[in-house]
């Protein structure tokens, strides 16, 4: 038996709104974004109130795409955060970089 949690994200529609807010809150600061299979790298300007805004997105990711593992990390010119996922989640991963870069997921 798998422990594994299921590849689907369990935000229900009423919540998406909110959580779209949020995304528009911290794309503000995205610099750079970059996504290969199930995996995406997304680039903000550094700073302690984009760091707090992108913590926060991250931690309600968490309770509604806890297959998602999301890594945080303070460079030298950036706050870098890596999303990855299991196979099979290729689509949910591009989904979530479209909403965050303002661009169409295809």
């Amino acid at each position: 038996m798998s422990t594994q949690p299921p590849v689907a994200c369990t935000l229900s529609a009423a919540e998406m709104p909110a959580r779209r807010a949020e995304m528009a809150l911290i794309a503000h600061d995205l610099v750079s974004a970059e996504a290969q299979a199930a995996r995406g790298v997304l680039r903000f300007r550094a700073g302690a109130q984009t760091r707090e805004r992108v913590a926060a997105f991250i931690a309600a990711e968490s309770r509604c795409c806890s297959f998602l593992r999301m890594e945080l990390r303070d460079d030298a010119d950036a706050l870098t955060l890596t999303v990855e996922g299991p196979a099979g989640s290729e689509p949910i991963v591009r989904e979530l970089l479209a909403a965050l870069t303002g661009e169409e997921a295809g």
